[in-house]
């Protein structure tokens, strides 16, 4: 059976998550920070439709000045979120160091089991400040394209699963929805089960539509054996690689000291390397064709290529 879950509009109201929590450093994630680290400060910083996220300001033992960053959440939901987050962008990190913060840490507020979080390194990132300087419109703050698919197009070709099979071994959540996470042989079966869930859900949060219903069938009969069939058959083949799950111009950025691409926010599958991206294709969000391109120019399509814009349109769903 396959789980669903019930969306809660979140868009126009603040998050769930009390701000309390990021007024101070609980014990469970002072204990996470490295041995002799004192606690300066902590301020919130950033902004998310369910957590709670800040900066936490430190010293270290040779007196330098070290900060994290923390993401709270709340509830089985907000300890999924963060739990698959930690194990995502901790095989992102081992994977291609450079693209990712430092993970350090999830886990549950000494002070509260309800309140759960995710740590990692504090980046100072280029839209930070392109943003105060208004920069953002015209698109100064995104990262070079060329940097940044070159290194995802790398991320994949390293990420390969030794086990050969898709899926993640920890559920994973598209916002505060649960994505399909089981381990299948087959792409094709593992993307029509995703879609099987997207649409359990859409119908459990809008109720039943005749129409979408049909359309559904059609996708998941005709649409994806004609589409993601033939990546797998006829002497084709594919394998499932470390995606990051998200990458569009909110969890990208440039860190200011190296001048490399940085990703975050990862929500993580083994699968086809293309779904990656996906969130590209929307014209809400500003990175598109041009990085789409460059990142073929460093990742050739896979076989058929000819089916590779409607396999992209395909995994938008």
């Amino acid at each position: 059976m396959i789980a669903t879950y019930d969306p809660i509009p979140v868009w126009d109201k603040p998050p769930a998550v009390a701000e309390k929590w990021i007024h101070f450093v609980d014990d469970s994630v002072s204990a996470r920070l490295p041995q002799g680290s004192k606690i300066k400060s902590i301020v919130p910083y950033g902004a998310s439709y369910w957590t709670r996220t800040a900066e936490i300001a430190t010293e270290q033992t040779d007196g330098s000045s070290l900060s994290f960053f923390l993401k709270v959440s709340q509830d089985d939901t907000g300890k999924a979120m963060v739990s698959g987050e930690f194990v995502s962008m901790s095989l992102l990190h081992e994977t291609l160091p450079y693209l990712t913060p430092i993970p350090y840490a999830w886990g549950t507020y000494a002070i509260d089991s309800n309140i759960h979080f995710f740590l990692s390194a504090f980046v100072h990132m280029k839209d930070k400040v392109s943003n105060v300087q208004g920069l953002s419109d015209k698109g100064e703050d995104l990262p070079d394209e060329q940097k940044l698919m070159l290194s995802l197009a790398e991320l994949h070709k390293r990420g390969i699963n030794p086990n050969g099979k898709y899926g993640f071994s920890v559920p994973t959540l598209q916002g505060t929805i649960p994505q399909y996470t089981e381990w299948e042989n087959s792409w094709e079966t593992f993307f029509s089960k995703s879609i099987a869930l997207v649409m359990a859900n859409e119908q459990k949060s809008q109720g039943f539509d005749p129409e979408v219903q049909r359309l559904y069938e059609t996708i998941l009969q005709k649409v994806v054996p004609r589409l993601l069939r033939p990546l797998e058959t006829g002497g084709r083949s594919i394998q499932p690689c470390l995606v990051h799950g998200d990458i569009w111009d909110g969890n990208v950025s440039t860190d200011i000291e190296t001048n490399l691409p940085v990703i975050f926010d990862a929500t993580s599958i083994y699968g086809h390397n293309e779904i990656e991206l996906a969130p590209l294709r929307p014209i809400r969000h500003r990175m598109q064709k041009r990085y789409v391109n460059a990142y073929l120019e460093h990742y050739k399509p896979s076989e058929p290529r000819e089916d590779q814009d409607d396999r992209n349109a395909l995994y938008c769903l």
